[in-house]
C-alpha cells in the first residue's frame, strides 16, 4: 500500500498534544496556547480548568470561530457554567475534551476547512 504524507493548506497544523506538552508544526509548546488554522496565540494565560473565566475566553472569541474546541489537559473537565454561557450566548458551539482528543477533533474540522479554534490548557 502506498501512503502519502499530506501537507495542510494552511498555515499551523497541530501534531501533537496531551496534558504537558503540544507540536504546533515543528515547535514544541509546553504554555496553554490558542490555535485556529492561521493563527497561533501562544502563553494564553490558563494554567488550569478550575481558573478558566470567561475574560480568558475574549482572545478566542475575537477570533469569530463558529465552534471552540477547548482542550482542559489529561482529562475532560467541563468549565464553569459562565465560561460555557461565554460562548453559547453568541451562538458559539463549545465542545470540551481531554487535549489528544482535542487535537484529533482540531485536525478534523480544520481539514474540511471549518471556522474552528482551539484552546488548550498545559500543565508543563
Amino acid at each position: 500500500m502506498q501512503l502519502s504524507h499530506e501537507l495542510p493548506d494552511y498555515a499551523y497544523a497541530l501534531r501533537a498534544a496531551d496534558g504537558r506538552t503540544a507540536k504546533v508544526n515543528d515547535r514544541t509548546l509546553a504554555s496553554s496556547f490558542v490555535l485556529t488554522p492561521e493563527t497561533l496565540i501562544e502563553a494564553w494565560p490558563v494554567a488550569n480548568i478550575a481558573e478558566l473565566t470567561p475574560e480568558h475566553l475574549q482572545p478566542v472569541l475575537a477570533l469569530n470561530p463558529a465552534l471552540v474546541v477547548l482542550g482542559t489537559g489529561e482529562t475532560q473537565v467541563f468549565p464553569p457554567a459562565a465560561v460555557m454561557a461565554a460562548c453559547l450566548t453568541r451562538g458559539i458551539g463549545l465542545e470540551v475534551m481531554n487535549n489528544p482528543a482535542a487535537a484529533r477533533t482540531f485536525n478534523i474540522l480544520a481539514g474540511e476547512g471549518r471556522k474552528v479554534a482551539a484552546a488548550f490548557i498545559l500543565t508543563g
